[in-house]
């Protein structure tokens, strides 16, 4: 980038478990996420060429609830990950749904975290950069 700072090469993002064991299933066969690395208290997944949700074990003290974070993948097939997921045996909050700006759905995590499937409908949208952006 030109605007003066250091390169920025991928984005994570960090959700805690009590149980780690207990909740990687619902990341690597429920929603079928790529492990990329593992760690002995944490196991990262592709979510794009360039994005991670790492799944970590939260020492005692350092635990973060759930409430008030969204997690959302970005997609073009909304209508195919609710159906995906139903046919894993998971059990979306709803169907989706066409809002002013975005049509999407909601599901939960075994921790309580909120996942969201989206895509923006707005033209506004600029979308994700490209090497050529």
């Amino acid at each position: 980038m030109s605007n003066g700072h250091p390169a920025i090469e991928a984005q994570a993002t960090f959700l805690y478990t009590q149980d780690l064991d207990a909740t990687t299933p619902f990341y690597s066969e429920t929603l079928g996420l790529e492990l990329a690395y593992e760690q002995k208290s944490a196991r990262f997944y592709y979510v794009g060429p360039s994005s991670f949700i790492g799944i970590c074990f939260a020492r005692p003290g350092r635990y973060v609830e759930p409430k008030g974070v969204v997690y959302t993948f970005l997609t073009p097939d909304v209508d195919g990950w609710y159906e995906y997921l139903r046919s894993r045996g998971a059990t979306p909050l709803g169907p989706p749904k066409l809002g002013q700006s975005a049509y999407t759905f909601f599901i939960q995590d075994p921790n309580g975290y909120l996942l969201e499937f989206q895509k923006f409908v707005d033209p506004a949208w600029p979308g994700p950069k490209t090497s050529a952006s």
